[in-house]
């Protein structure tokens, strides 16, 4: 069965009149396994019922290998369902995301959840070693030219002769959910690069904050940003609740306020079960009343009788949606919020907050007063260094300047000597050594209060300082615009500044 562009997932996200329902599969370990039958369970019923638009399915959640999700994905299609195959940036190079790009569109799967993914766990002996190639910014990217008949974005790799491009709908992840400024402003920024490589609908992270959820609606309508969005509403067993409470899940929080009320309802039993459900079928309802083009249901083991319970409690008090809001008030008042609170509703005005002050980093001034003097065309040094590198080049000294940089920068920078350099997009912040996850277009969502999911406690989330360092210098506004190409491998271990005057690297592969 081959599901043509156009789905009725995706119509249903262009219709004004709808709200869109999608339903999260996580795939367990395991070829055959009894999740992967109640899944299909629960999929065959969606088909027949008809009110679920899609189902999502996850890839490697938490980390951790699991089936992947074409397998079950073109099971799905084959009853009728929709299906929305997420594709996490980890795992796999450039050339195996495109390859399997390839292969989806042939089976049909071609609505896609594009995100940077988890960061690999404990698998085969031990360990994997971690792959993020691209950025979920990349890959939109890709996704566009190969939606353009444009293999691989680059001319060396031509599309096949007859190859018709593809059709994927392309769906992106973010988070209002963060407590610092830095944090929440660089989710928006994000967005906003997102958007602009050709991101077509939103799925929210996981939250219980009416205000938040609001917040990320009035900051599209300001900054310009018609997408449909969909707000996440999960339901948690004791166990996973316990674990986002104790911010083991990246990117997800579940304060304590509300940690403690679903305690109670967990310690009721089955009458404690029903009425989570239920408090889900009223967070449905503000959504809708807020404005959000639909929702995405998610939680371990829900049934397709609960989804089913949800829906009707819904529909049953939809227009007591302002009632609720009050009670989905969890993320704590300290916290950052982007517009002032209204005092009569609960949630916002139309206003922005005002941004902490900025602070000076003597660092980042040295190296932009550098950078300019010696990288940036009119520069007093500029010309000079470029002749410089360029003798050293043809003389064949490069692998000596190429050792000189390294340690310059090494201990500057942390340098990994990559070839390609990005510090001065990035606030002279090396991603090849700050970030886990090598990210190079804004930060991955999985962060809590400032510090990385990879090493909480220990190290700073890379887009946290980048962005007090460019709040400083008065250049947030680059953070929201631009577009930083991948990096490229065949230049590892060169100088940087030999191939920025010799138009090696990604400054020439901007287009």
């Amino acid at each position: 069965m081959k599901q043509k562009s156009g789905s009725g997932f995706q119509r249903s996200l262009l219709d004004p009149g709808k709200f869109t329902l999608t339903m999260e599969l996580v795939p367990s370990r395991g070829g055959r396994s009894a999740a992967h039958s109640r899944a299909l369970d629960f999929a065959r019923a969606a088909a027949s019922d008809g009110r679920l638009s899609a189902v999502s399915i996850t890839e490697n959640a938490g980390g951790h290998p699991a089936l992947a999700p074409e397998v079950l994905g073109q099971e799905i299609l084959r009853l009728g369902l929709d299906v929305i195959i997420h594709l996490s940036c980890k795992d796999k190079n450039r050339n195996q995301i495109e390859s399997s790009l390839f292969a989806w569109d042939r089976a049909g799967l071609r609505n896609l959840l594009v995100l940077a993914g988890d960061y690999p766990q404990s698998g085969y002996r031990g360990y994997p070693k971690p792959v993020f190639d691209l950025d979920t910014v990349h890959v939109l990217d890709l996704i566009g030219r190969l939606n353009r008949e444009q293999p691989g974005g680059d001319r060396r790799h031509p599309a096949a002769k007859g190859q018709e491009p593809t059709s994927f709908c392309k769906g992106v992840v973010v988070s209002p959910f963060k407590y610092l400024e830095s944090e929440l402003m660089m989710q928006y920024f994000k967005l906003q690069r997102k958007v602009a490589a050709g991101a077509e609908y939103i799925i929210t992270q996981v939250g219980y904050d009416a205000r938040k959820f609001q917040e990320l609606l009035l900051f599209m309508r300001r900054h310009g940003l018609h997408l449909p969005v969909l707000g996440n509403v999960f339901v948690p067993t004791p166990n996973v609740a316990r674990l986002m409470n104790q911010g083991k899940i990246p990117g997800v929080e579940l304060p304590d306020s509300y940690y403690q009320d679903l305690q109670k309802d967990f310690q009721a039993g089955p009458e404690g079960r029903k009425k989570i459900l239920a408090r889900a079928a009223r967070l449905l309802c503000v959504l809708k009343g807020l404005g959000y083009a639909g929702a995405h249901l998610g939680g371990p083991g829900l049934t397709f009788a609960e989804f089913d319970y949800i829906l009707g409690e819904q529909e049953a008090r939809q227009d007591d949606w302002p009632e609720f809001a009050a009670e989905f008030s969890s993320w704590p008042r300290e916290a950052f919020f982007y517009f002032h609170e209204d005092p009569v509703s609960g949630l916002n005005l139309v206003e922005p907050s005002p941004l902490a002050p900025a602070g000076h980093s003597m660092h980042y001034d040295f190296s932009r007063w550098f950078h300019d003097l010696a990288f940036v065309e009119g520069g007093r040094m500029c010309r000079q260094f470029a002749l410089l590198c360029q003798r050293l080049e043809q003389g064949g000294y490069g692998g000596w300047l190429d050792r000189f940089e390294h340690i310059v920068k090494f201990l500057l920078y942390r340098c990994q000597n990559c070839g390609d350099c990005t510090l001065a997009e990035l606030a002279f912040v090396c991603p090849q050594s700050g970030c886990a996850k090598n990210i190079l277009n804004g930060a991955c969502g999985g962060s809590r209060k400032g510090w990385c999911e990879v090493y909480p406690g220990r190290r700073q989330c890379l887009y946290v300082l980048i962005y007090e360092r460019l709040k400083g210098g008065g250049l947030l506004e680059t953070m929201q615009e631009g577009f930083v190409p991948p990096r490229d491998w065949s230049l590892n271990e060169t100088s940087s500044w030999i191939n920025f005057f010799m138009h090696r690297d990604h400054h020439n592969r901007r287009k």
